[in-house]
């Protein structure tokens, strides 16, 4: 057997993806007491999204690219970039991505590296997701409002979502990007299995994906 990589740095059809269910997925371990409260226990740190590119699929010529696309990454051998129809962005879905979106870090004078992040709520309660698969060419960065030139100041690894500094910011100094990104999926099963006189019918076939772990 020959040892690959295991991830394939391709998107899956967006106009599909666009029109796909989906989100998030939380496990959370609950165990009701005798007294009637509950006792609750986060079991993953972060969310696991999942996602049904069924309802994308318009049309057999969009079927046979979701077939192309299966063969091509082996079924759920390979992972593969995915566009998030609702969370795709550093930024609500209706705004354009700004540097001033998302606080990465806080200079110490010697790091060079930051990862990019995305966080949801505010303060303590608030939720920090690390972002592997942002969109290159839209990565924007700043460091205490002075936007950074891409290549010249800092380079982005859009395999990992590390954002490296020719030089180090200063210590104190406020690090913020603004970006697009995609999710790492696979395919959930070992099979597609369409039904063309259901299909033809309307009825939505099942391809369905979930997010891997960088």
């Amino acid at each position: 057997m020959t040892l690959s990589p295991a991830f394939h740095e391709v998107r899956f059809p967006v106009d599909i993806s666009l029109g796909s269910s989906g989100g998030p997925e939380r496990s959370t371990e609950i165990v009701t007491l005798g007294s009637g409260h509950e006792q609750r226990n986060q079991r993953w740190s972060l969310s696991r999204r999942k996602f049904d590119a069924g309802y994308g699929v318009k049309g057999l010529d969009a079927l046979h690219d979701v077939i192309a696309f299966f063969e091509a990454r082996r079924g759920p051998l390979f992972g593969f970039r995915f566009r998030d129809p609702l969370d795709w962005k550093s930024c609500n879905p209706s705004q354009t991505p700004d540097v001033s979106d998302q606080q990465i870090g806080i200079g110490t004078g010697d790091e060079f590296q930051f990862q990019l992040i995305k966080s949801y709520g505010e303060g303590e309660n608030g939720h920090t997701r690390p972002i592997s698969k942002p969109v290159a060419d839209t990565v924007r960065v700043a460091v205490d409002g002075q936007e950074q030139v891409l290549q010249s100041e800092f380079v982005v690894d859009p395999t990992s979502g590390s954002i490296s500094f020719v030089t180090p910011p200063v210590a104190g100094a406020l690090i913020t990007a603004g970006f697009d990104f995609d999710v790492p999926v696979r395919f959930l099963s070992e099979q597609l299995s369409v039904n063309l006189d259901a299909f033809a019918a309307g009825q939505v076939p099942n391809i369905s994906l979930i997010e891997v772990r960088p």
